[in-house]
C-alpha cells in the first residue's frame, strides 16, 4: 500500500483473524497504515495526500452485501465513468467512510482480537523477524488506545454464570467502569479473562479451593482477594460459601483489596448490587506500602486469591512479601492465575512468579504445589 494512497474501508483491508498466521508482518502493516490514515491522519500527510490525483472509491461504506466474516476482498476498479470531480470529492469520500458506525465497529473488534490472537501469530517467528512482529502488534496497541481516547467509554453491566457441581448456577452481576485513558493503573475497573476462568474453576470444584468446609480452628473461613478490580472472585466465593448448604461454625470473612481509589470505588458498589456486604469487607491494599498491622490484615487468611495481578517486573515480589505475613500456617494456600504472554513488554514475567515464590524467608519456604496451564478458550471476534 503506497504511503500516500487514499484509505480503503476496514472491511476490505483488515485480514481475516482467523487466517492471521498466513499473513506476514509487512502484510499486517499495511493494513494497519491503512486504519492510521482513514481515522487518525497527520495534517502533513493528509496535505500531501490531497495533492495526488485520486482514485474513485469502489467500497466507501458498509454494504449489507459483504459478509461479516472478519474480511473482504478488496473490489477491483468496475470501470465507472463517473469519477469525482477533486479533492472535495475525496474529502467527501473520507469523511462518509469515517462516519460509517459499522466499519468503526468492526475496526475495533478486529484491533480487540488480534490482540488476542497475537501469541499464536508469533508462536513460530524466526528470532530474527521478531522485531517487525513487535512493530506490528505495538502499532495495534497504540491504536486501540487511539480509539479510547476518541470515544467516550461508557460503563456496562456484565452478567456471570457459573455452574456448581451439583447443577446450581453461581451468578454475579458486575459493572464494567469506563477505564480511565490517562491512567493505566486504573485496569481494574474492568473484568478480565484471568479472573472469569478463575471464578468458573472456583465453581466447578469448592472443595479444591476449600470453600466448601469451615476451617478446624473455629473462627470462619478468611479469604483474601489481591487487587480485586471488579470483585469477580471475592463475589463468587461469598456465593458459593452462602449456597453450599453447610452449617458454619462461624461466618466466612472476604477481604477484598485493591489500591486504586476509583477501582476501589467500583468493588464497593459491586459488592453492594449483588447483596454481600454482611460476608465481604472492601479495603485499600497496596502491595509497595502495605499496612499489616491494623484489622482486618492483623489476622492471617487461609485462602488468598489473586487474578492477572502480575504485570511489572517487581510484582510477583513485592505479592510474595504480602503473601508471606497475611497467609495462615501450615495450611494457608495461595491460589494465582496469570496470563502467559509471548510478546511485547509483558514477556517473560510468568518467570518472575517462579523465582519469588521459591525462595526462603524467616526459616518459612513459599513453594508452588501444583501449576496448570490453560489453553485459550475465549470467543473473540472472528
Amino acid at each position: 500500500m503506497a504511503q500516500l494512497s487514499n484509505p480503503i474501508s476496514p472491511t476490505s483491508s483488515l485480514p481475516p483473524l482467523k487466517n492471521l498466521s498466513g499473513f506476514s508482518p509487512s502484510q499486517v502493516a499495511d493494513a494497519l497504515a491503512n486504519l492510521r490514515a482513514l481515522y487518525f491522519p497527520s495534517p502533513l500527510v493528509e496535505s500531501l495526500r490531497l495533492r495526488k490525483d485520486s482514485k474513485p472509491y469502489t467500497h466507501l461504506v458498509h454494504d449489507n452485501a459483504v459478509p461479516d466474516s472478519g474480511y473482504a476482498s478488496a473490489e477491483e476498479d468496475d470501470g465507472d465513468d463517473t469519477p469525482f470531480n477533486g479533492d472535495d470529492d475525496v474529502n467527501e469520500a473520507l469523511e462518509i467512510l469515517r462516519a460509517d458506525e459499522f466499519e468503526r465497529a468492526f475496526t475495533i473488534k478486529w484491533l480487540i482480537g488480534f490482540t488476542a490472537r497475537s501469541d499464536l501469530w508469533t508462536s513460530s517467528v524466526p528470532e530474527t523477524e521478531m522485531e517487525a512482529y513487535t512493530c506490528a502488534i505495538d502499532e495495534v496497541s497504540s491504536l486501540l488506545l487511539l480509539f479510547t481516547n476518541s470515544e467516550p467509554e461508557q460503563a456496562i453491566t456484565r452478567n456471570f454464570s457459573f455452574l456448581s457441581p451439583g447443577g446450581q448456577l453461581v451468578e454475579v452481576e458486575l459493572n464494567d467502569a469506563p477505564l480511565l485513558s490517562e491512567d493505566h493503573t486504573s485496569v481494574g475497573l474492568q473484568s478480565w479473562a484471568s479472573s472469569i476462568l478463575l471464578a468458573e474453576r472456583l465453581c466447578a470444584n469448592p472443595g479444591k479451593f476449600n470453600l466448601d468446609t469451615d476451617t478446624t480452628h473455629g473462627a470462619g473461613l478468611r479469604v483474601l482477594e489481591l487487587r480485586a478490580g471488579t470483585g469477580l472472585l471475592s463475589i463468587t466465593a461469598a456465593r458459593i460459601l452462602a449456597s453450599g448448604g453447610q452449617i458454619l461454625a462461624a461466618r466466612p470473612f472476604i477481604v477484598a483489596t485493591d489500591f486504586h481509589p476509583d477501582v476501589l470505588g467500583n468493588l464497593q458498589r459491586n459488592v453492594e448490587a449483588n447483596g454481600d456486604t454482611q460476608s465481604i469487607v472492601v479495603r485499600d491494599l497496596d502491595w509497595s506500602r502495605p499496612n499489616l498491622g491494623s484489622a482486618p490484615f492483623d489476622h492471617p487468611f487461609d485462602l488468598i486469591l489473586a487474578a492477572d495481578v502480575v504485570y511489572e517486573p517487581w510484582h510477583a515480589s513485592l505479592i510474595a512479601d504480602c503473601v508471606m505475613k497475611l497467609l495462615a500456617r501450615p495450611a494457608g494456600v495461595l491460589w494465582m492465575i496469570i496470563a502467559l504472554r509471548s510478546g511485547g513488554r509483558h514477556e517473560g514475567l510468568s518467570s518472575t512468579v517462579g523465582e519469588a515464590f521459591s525462595r526462603k524467608e524467616d526459616g518459612a519456604r513459599l513453594s508452588i504445589l501444583e501449576e496448570e496451564t490453560a489453553e485459550d478458550r475465549w470467543t473473540w471476534p472472528r
